[in-house]
């Protein structure tokens, strides 16, 4: 048994267009800022999904042009993740990050035989997985960066200990970047009791079955758990080792 939610039609872009209309109202009464922030959003996203359908739709017929869509979504997601940690042209390390965790977790998933050599699940599980893991990569790296900018100074009594420039970095670097993966064992802790993640959702409407949109939700949740923790691994002692810094702009610190 499945559920038919949320049809394409006349319904649908009234309902829609009504709940941006109120968030505009919102955000011009608030003075929240420009009130054209929440139509734009909408607008924009509404186009971005309707050019991934139709790309997905194409590109899911096939296993190469599946494979195409992870690669592009992976080097979107590498350059993302240098971004938002404003570590400059560290892409290619954080690229390296991101490779750890879904390199291990996606082939351990196809070689069990738990998902399927095919378009149709590779790239719902592997956007999962590359999307989680470069939010982790992100956070770790901007966390790690960030305390090695505001905690310099242990970082040179460390060195005048004669601890070396991995190690002492590491010493403030590691807690704090850690903090990335909490909100990964947030969502694990309090699924099914404060949240109903997406594919679990999924995986419901779509067959009928909460056995079987339970058991796809935990193999999600666990490898999300793995890849997330692989990635920060690998990002913290990138940022330690000093290949993912940030440009000089300042004598605060030497990357």
């Amino acid at each position: 048994m499945s559920t038919s939610l949320a049809n394409p039609g006349l319904a649908l872009f009234v309902l829609c267009a009504v709940m941006v209309g109120l968030a505009a109202v919102v955000y011009r009464f608030a003075g929240l800022g420009n009130p054209l922030t929440a139509p734009w959003a909408a607008v924009r996203g509404a186009l971005q999904l309707a050019a991934v359908s139709l790309i997905l739709a194409a590109a899911l017929a096939h296993l190469w042009s599946s494979l195409l869509v992870l690669a592009v979504m992976f080097v979107a997601a590498a350059f993302t993740a240098a971004r938002r940690s404003r570590a400059g042209r560290s892409a290619v390390w954080l690229a390296s990050a991101l490779a750890v965790g879904v390199g291990l977790v996606v082939p351990l998933m196809l070689v069990s035989g738990v998902v399927p050599l095919e378009g149709v699940a590779l790239v719902p599980i592997g956007g999962i997985v590359l999307g989680n893991a470069m939010t982790a990569t992100a956070l770790a790296a901007k966390r790690g960066l960030d305390a090695i900018e505001q905690r310099w100074g242990e970082v040179e009594a460390a060195l005048s200990l004669g601890l070396s420039t991995r190690d002492a970095r590491m010493e403030v670097v590691g807690s704090a970047a850690a903090d990335a993966l909490l909100p990964g064992l947030d969502q694990t802790r309090t699924v099914g009791l404060v949240t109903l993640p997406g594919a679990f959702v999924g995986v419901l409407l779509a067959t009928g079955s909460a056995v079987q949109a339970g058991a796809v939700q935990i193999l999600v949740l666990v490898g999300l758990l793995l890849a997330q923790t692989c990635a920060v691994a690998t990002t913290i002692e990138l940022v330690a080792r000093g290949a993912v810094h940030r440009p000089r702009t300042s004598g605060l610190y030497h990357p």
